[in-house]
């Protein structure tokens, strides 16, 4: 199976801290993985370097076989953990930024989005609240027609009766041979959807397993196996 990133002997450390320890993991294309852990594990750190936001100590990673940087930023829709847009735009030009911006905005899409999400486009960033915010950022990065999604977080600002909501976004608005990387700590509200598992505990990977293999060897949920063995 065709990999989609190579993670190869990553290190990195914050001063005396260290946050990722020798990380190696090989992701395919056209799954739907699972980067779960407690917080403060090393979830965001990985997910920077993947899309160039920070500077490995040691080792290498490949996005499609190209080390990250402007090339890769083409093919990788990223969501990070906290809001980035700025507050005295308003929906619809936040939308128009991105079609300039990104060859592959499908600002059709989007539109439709904001509208299904329940968004008005010519509200401004700043009158929205945290989790009408987070539905704009998720818009803008499904609306993408990339290789790699990357989400750090998604579901962190929303209430939990708009949780499945937005996962059924995430599972009919991705491009078809995509690969969707999920970080999280709340297992339980996005493992129906995972074909894969990876486990970070302490800036190791303790796990990387098929998400359904692990569920018949364990004979419980994820969510289950995660808080018994590493004692949420």
């Amino acid at each position: 199976m065709t990999s989609i990133v190579e993670v190869r002997h990553v290190s990195k450390s914050y001063g005396n801290k260290q946050a990722l320890k020798d990380v190696s993991l090989s992701i395919p294309a056209g799954r739907i993985v699972g980067l779960i852990g407690k917080n403060g594990m090393g979830k965001t750190t990985l997910i920077k370097l993947i899309n160039d936001l920070l500077t490995i100590d040691e080792g290498e990673i490949r996005i499609d076989g190209q080390t990250p940087g402007t090339a890769t930023k083409q093919i990788v829709s990223y969501l990070p953990e906290r809001t980035y847009l700025d507050r005295g735009m308003k929906v619809k030009d936040v939308v128009r930024y991105f079609a300039d911006f990104y060859s592959d905005f499908d600002t059709e899409k989007a539109n439709r989005l904001i509208k299904e999400l329940g968004l008005d486009d010519k509200m401004k960033i700043g009158t929205m609240s945290k989790g009408m915010q987070e539905k704009l950022q998720l818009i803008l990065v499904m609306a993408r027609k990339a290789k790699l999604y990357i989400l750090d977080e998604p579901l962190g600002g929303v209430d939990p009766a708009t949780r499945d909501y937005i996962l059924d976004t995430i599972l009919s608005n991705f491009a078809q041979g995509a690969t969707v990387v999920l970080s999280t700590h709340l297992i339980a509200d996005i493992e129906r959807i995972l074909d894969e598992v990876i486990i970070i505990e302490d800036g190791e990977i303790k796990q990387h397993v098929d998400a359904d293999t692990l569920r018949g060897e364990q004979n419980c949920s994820i969510d289950e196996y995660f808080r018994r063995t590493y004692k949420w």
